[in-house]
């Protein structure tokens, strides 16, 4: 087993790895002597390899094609670094990474550098799967930025898309009001052709383009009522005080057997009425400290509304606390994106924190000596430097 195996694994398991082992990892992508893992770890390392920010993108400027390229270049969009937008610009669709978390990466980008390579794509017929998921997901994070691109926007109302065309239009908001009529359409579904597409999303974001909260509560409100609220929950949150109608049922669904529609429900009572009290010990309910990333347990959504409620939920800190000091990542979400989840899970456990608990989320221990010294070192053959430019 090579040097770099080791380090590759370490990166991908340990939360605070020993910066030797991102040393290692960038030496090889960067010398052409990478694994297809060392590119995916690349990817997603974001402010791990700082450092190394001018050797990536020298490296970059270099002659690299497929994933080698996509791994330069989103290295440098992880650190925010505009070196990676040429390569960006002339990313194709099937050279995106395969995850929505990647979006995220992009995001801390100028908008307006990346939105013709996003409207692009979204043009392209037929309408591309990968593209679309990911550029919406980057337009989603851009919101009110993203407003040249609502005309590609609009076009993917007509696709199975749809749900994450009403979700970036309603983050644009007023900007995107000329659109108020067709996601009226789909929210009541007045034209036959929108039936099938998603009318509790449709009204939300007729909302937020037209400042008006009509629909928006009749469509999420009747869901509630319906029996089908985990529905309806997110955008009665969303709605707040707004909603207050509806305070009692949402109150009611706190109890359901399921662990989303109890967060959910939990959140959207908060949010309507401001009362903590019986919020917080159902959110404190749905944190299990052993959680390993797997979407079907609600564990970091009910993490990131603790922190929205404050010091009323003080009596989760914690807890939270032992979960960030906890040195593995999680373990469920795949190699492409668990650096990324794990990454966006620590932040959202730090931003709980610093809201509950102002100081609590104060940087913990580094990482054991048996980290340091172990996978890596053992590993490296008198001699070998471990290069860090």
């Amino acid at each position: 087993m090579r040097p770099l195996d080791p380090a590759v694994k370490a990166v991908f398991r340990q939360r605070r790895p020993d910066p030797a082992c991102w040393d290692v990892v960038v030496d090889a992508v960067c010398s052409r002597e990478s694994s297809y893992d060392a590119d995916l770890a690349l990817v997603q390392a974001g402010r791990a390899v700082a450092g190394h920010a001018d050797r990536i993108a020298g490296s970059l400027a270099g002659p690299l094609t497929g994933h080698t390229a996509q791994a330069h270049a989103f290295a440098l969009a992880g650190l925010g670094d505009v070196r990676a937008l040429p390569a960006l610009r002339q990313m194709e669709a099937h050279a995106l990474p395969f995850g929505r978390l990647h979006a995220h990466t992009l995001a801390a980008l100028p908008a307006a550098e990346l939105l013709p390579v996003a409207r692009r794509m979204l043009g392209q017929v037929p309408v591309d799967y990968h593209a679309s998921t990911f550029m919406l997901d980057l337009l989603a994070l851009w919101g009110p930025a993203a407003a040249p691109a609502v005309p590609e926007v609009v076009r993917i109302l007509e696709t199975p898309y749809a749900y994450d065309a009403f979700r970036v239009l309603g983050g644009i908001g007023p900007a995107a009001a000329g659109t108020a009529d067709r996601l009226a359409a789909y929210a009541t579904g007045r034209d036959p052709r929108t039936r099938r597409h998603h009318p509790r999303r449709a009204a939300w974001a007729h909302w937020k383009v037209t400042g008006d909260p009509a629909l928006a509560l009749d469509a999420c409100g009747t869901a509630v009522n319906s029996g089908s609220g985990s529905h309806g929950l997110p955008f009665l949150a969303d709605l707040g005080p707004l909603a207050a109608a509806h305070a009692q049922t949402v109150r009611g669904l706190m109890e359901s057997p399921g662990g989303w529609t109890r967060v959910a429900a939990a959140h959207a009572y908060w949010r309507i009425t401001g009362d903590p009290e019986p919020v917080v010990p159902v959110l404190l309910a749905a944190v299990d400290p052993d959680w390993d990333g797997q979407p079907a347990l609600p564990v970091q959504e009910a993490v990131r509304r603790l922190g929205d409620i404050g010091t009323p939920a003080v009596r989760a800190a914690p807890l939270l606390r032992g979960i960030l000091a906890g040195g593995e990542r999680l373990t469920h979400p795949f190699t492409g994106v668990r650096i990324l989840a794990d990454q966006a899970y620590v932040r959202t456990l730090t931003e709980a924190l610093e809201r509950i608990a102002p100081g609590a989320a104060d940087p913990v221990a580094p990482p054991a000596p048996a980290v340091r010294q172990g996978p890596l070192r053992r590993w490296l053959r008198p001699g070998d430097a471990v290069r860090t430019g």
